[in-house]
């Protein structure tokens, strides 16, 4: 573990005192910086993997081949969702230990290892030639448990990373990070896929094989996090802990002080319907291809890469224009183009045209606009949260956006099969309704550093803004 300085107490005043979400008090050198964001971007490239075998496409398929029904698909989405109501427990503990390497690692080394038990049960399958129904409960439960684990230790990485990154690098380095990922995907999972549709036993025990691997290369992950410098959450605590006692400031539980913040609340309420109006429908449309349009899974995986490839090429854009004019403004752009996507899928078919042209467009649309909510979405809470606490702000947040995300997949799950909304089709309308609506909630959120609404538009058309709208605040 690398050692850590003591607290700068003198610089922590004046941020607190002017609420500014910034850089931490501690010092971290730029090589020590430098060192751990190059091995935090080989994290994000080997967990890119990991989580390309046990989510997404290839694990509906697999689903698929066990006849799972469409509200089993839902509860695969949901799931790691409303377990992130954990996420605040998660935090609290977190915060009373020494190390956030050691606290992550412990946390989710398990939740990767679980899945070995998948593997076990996929080789006494294959060995037995039992009912292969019952690896849906399998998989369902290992979700479960996992994500549970996983839930405890998210915020802490959050934290972790809101430490070692500074604020005016964020933008430019989560795009530089997720772009890696992106191009991890883009290669990875058309590969995978037609792994599992060649392998010589089935695409079953095809799975069995790249879960296997999939969870070694997860390993590998938490072992790029070695490379990154520790931070030491009581080093903070000890130094808002030591400015409060000078400014005589109350001694609140930090968890119920989070509802005094009127802003931040409102940054809930817009995550909150934007998850569940999302996922609603986005779990669904790789059901969508696999069984309404009866492609098969190396096709679709083929068209997923579409998605990782839009996010390379736009990834960095994004960053810069985030680091630019503010967060929020970008949220705005790339939600009102993600809120049409489902409206997209309504002119699909089985025509040539349909699988060849508009469902590449489709993907290379989503992947291209999602790549900006995926980094400002993150940002933005870094932004807002503030320096003293904000693992507990990352955990109250995901909590939020697990729960209702969790609630919109388990509710799409069950509309999906039922004639009185027209199936996927009518599930798909009703989500790109409700993700314009969700939109409005974010014209209330106040973001440090970031252009008003209008001023951002002009900044990203190069056109000069007009004086009035500026200083209004519009």
């Amino acid at each position: 573990m690398n050692n850590l300085p003591s607290p700068n107490l003198e610089i922590l005043k004046p941020l607190r005192a002017s609420g500014l979400k910034s850089d931490p008090p501690w010092k971290i050198s730029k090589q020590e910086i430098r060192t751990s964001l190059k091995a935090s971007t080989m994290d994000g490239v080997f967990a890119a993997i990991f989580a390309n075998v046990t989510t997404g496409v290839l694990l509906i398929n697999f689903l698929l081949k066990l006849d799972a029904t469409p509200v089993q698909i839902g509860f695969l989405s949901s799931i790691p969702m409303v377990v992130n109501f954990l996420q605040p427990v998660g935090a609290y503990m977190a915060d009373r230990v020494q190390s956030r390497r050691w606290y992550i690692i412990a946390f989710f080394g398990p939740a990767r290892l679980l899945w070995l038990i998948l593997v076990g049960g996929i080789g006494w399958l294959s060995w037995s030639g039992n009912d292969p129904h019952y690896l849906v409960a399998w998989t369902l439960g290992i979700i479960l448990f996992s994500s549970i684990l996983a839930a405890l230790g998210l915020a802490a990485w959050l934290s972790w990373m809101a430490a070692l990154v500074p604020r005016r690098l964020r933008g430019r380095y989560f795009g530089l990070r997720n772009s890696a990922a992106s191009l991890t995907n883009l290669l990875s999972v058309p590969l995978l896929g037609l792994a599992v549709s060649a392998w010589p036993g089935g695409t079953i025990q095809g799975y069995g094989v790249l879960l296997l691997v999939g969870v070694l290369i997860g390993l590998v992950s938490l072992a790029c996090q070695s490379c990154m410098t520790d931070v030491n959450p009581q080093i903070t605590n000890f130094a808002v802990s030591s400015d409060q006692q000078e400014e005589n400031a109350p001694d609140l539980p930090k968890i119920l002080s989070v509802l005094k913040d009127t802003n931040f609340l409102q940054l809930l309420l817009y995550f909150g319907l934007w998850t569940f109006a999302v996922n609603l429908s986005s779990p669904f449309f790789n059901l969508y291809m696999l069984k309404n349009l009866a492609l098969d899974v190396t096709t679709v995986t083929f068209y997923t890469s579409f998605l990782s490839g839009a996010n390379i090429v736009m990834l960095v854009l994004w960053g810069k224009l985030a680091d630019r004019v503010g967060n929020r403004p970008v949220l705005l752009l790339v939600g009102s183009v993600i809120a049409v996507i489902p409206i997209l899928w309504l002119g699909v078919g089985t025509d040539s045209v349909s699988v060849w042209v508009w469902i590449p467009l489709i993907n290379i649309v989503s992947g291209s606009f999602a790549a900006g909510y995926d980094l400002c979405y993150g940002n933005i809470q870094m932004a807002l949260a503030p320096i003293d606490r904000p693992a507990q702000y990352f955990a109250i947040a995901a909590a939020v956006t697990g729960v209702s995300g969790g609630l919109g997949s388990t509710l799409g799950g069950f509309l999906a099969g039922l004639d009185i909304i027209g199936g996927l089709p009518g599930l798909f309308a009703l989500s790109s309704v409700l993700r314009f609506i969700a939109l409005l909630a974010l014209f209330f959120v106040q973001e440090p550093h970031s252009q008003p609404v209008v001023q951002a538009l002009f900044s990203i058309l190069h056109f000069k803004h007009p004086p009035i709208l500026v200083k209004e605040g519009v």
